[in-house]
């Protein structure tokens, strides 16, 4: 049964198309893409199914509306903020204001219309973990380019790590960074209240700092065999 959106709607929507746009957005985050259908949405919206159709086409049209709205803008500020980070001399400070440079258009949007929020981020993670073939489409579309501008920037400061090593880097920075945004108060819990998970600063300071380190660790053809250790062969 698709869970309707919890969050209260204000009595007079701008217009259908966005009521409609928040809607799907709140019910794909909490429900998944698979679960939700057109006339799901709608109702939602307080709209029919054919305004659905008549403004997107198709829920796939809606999906991919969704991140076009949301990642426009956080894809154009990582890029600006890219092109500074490789103009910086020092390979160690390049490298910090590269990984910078990802991590804190994901903060620092405090609108849910310009690539922040943790209704998105939730989503965001909703479609990675689904696999539907639809939402890793739209996702590859929304996301790839940046993603191989970043990983060659992190290359270029880090040329004796093998490539592959950083994709795999920066996956889990992703990872990280889906986490901290959507259960910031697992930090706190955790912390026993001595740090505030929902700090926006000071998370992008420890996945800063915990991403460099992790980049700047021995590739993995170097550090699997200096980890080898001989089998003693116990005889009886």
């Amino acid at each position: 049964m698709v869970r309707k959106p919890t969050s209260k709607e204000p009595a007079r929507k701008p217009n259908m198309r966005e009521a409609i746009l928040a809607a799907a957005e709140e019910l794909f985050a909490t429900n998944g893409f698979n679960a939700v259908s057109v006339r799901d949405i709608a109702q939602a919206a307080g709209a029919n199914p054919g305004s659905v159709t008549y403004h997107f086409k198709t829920k796939d049209g809606l999906l991919l509306e969704i991140y076009r709205r949301h990642c426009g803008p956080m894809n154009l500020r990582r890029s600006e903020l890219l092109a500074a980070a490789r103009r910086v001399r020092d390979l160690q400070d390049r490298l910090e204001a590269i990984v910078r440079a990802y991590v804190v258009p994901a903060f620092t949007s405090g609108s849910d219309l310009a690539g922040g929020g943790a209704r998105f981020t939730r989503l965001r993670a909703v479609m990675s973990a689904e696999g539907n073939e639809v939402a890793r489409k739209i996702i590859a579309q929304t996301f790839d380019d940046t993603s191989h501008a970043f990983i060659d920037a992190i290359h270029e400061s880090l040329p004796h790590i093998p490539r592959t090593d950083i994709v795999w880097r920066s996956h889990f920075l992703l990872g990280a960074l889906y986490y901290s945004l959507v259960t910031p108060e697992r930090v706190s819990r955790l912390s026993r209240g001595e740090a505030d998970g929902s700090d926006a600063a000071g998370a992008i300071e420890q996945l800063v700092q915990a991403t460099v380190a992790a980049l700047q660790a021995p590739a993995l053809d170097e550090a699997v065999p200096a980890r080898r250790r001989p089998v003693v062969s116990s005889k009886t």
